[in-house]
């Protein structure tokens, strides 16, 4: 995930808001690398994190209301195994998240593990039939946690090794 980062902050003219509010749209990246790719591109902390949480935010309704629909397309179109992949990687964390419930959902948006946040917790929740208005605003809430310990870690002690 770094290296991609890093490669985008080289490479892509973009301005930064922009730059900053994409990485957070994409599966695996989020706003963890969003965050990461404003300090490097020195952004106010402020600006980072309200773009970082847009982008990450952005695509949850669409994959909440949509990836049901588009798995069973990509089974019908040849395209099984991706489906089969990404329903097996929502089982292998639905028990994670349904012990705890709401609050597990929260967690595992929020707390910026490989695997975890937003894409991966809107699918599972998704797949599973979560009841929607609880899992979005549990994503949210996880949404906004991982903002906060992103920051911590990017502009605090990032901060002080890069500066």
């Amino acid at each position: 995930m770094e290296g991609f980062v890093i490669w985008w902050a080289e490479h892509v003219m973009l301005p930064k808001w922009a730059s900053v509010f994409i990485i957070s749209m994409f599966p695996i990246i989020e706003e963890r690398g969003g965050l990461i790719l404003a300090r490097l591109l020195e952004m106010p902390m402020w600006e980072a994190v309200f773009w970082c949480v847009l982008g990450n935010v952005l695509p949850i309704p669409f994959i909440l209301m949509g990836i049901k629909k588009l798995l069973h397309w990509m089974s019908d179109h040849h395209l099984s195994k991706a489906a089969e992949w990404i329903e097996n990687k929502a089982a292998k964390n639905r028990p994670k998240i349904e012990k705890y419930g709401f609050f597990g959902l929260m967690l595992f948006v929020g707390i910026p593990l490989p695997g975890t946040g937003a894409w991966t917790g809107s699918l599972v929740a998704a797949i599973f039939d979560m009841d929607l208005k609880k899992a979005s605003l549990s994503i949210l809430l996880g949404v906004f946690l991982a903002a906060v310990i992103m920051t911590i870690l990017s502009f605090g002690i990032m901060g002080s090794l890069i500066s």
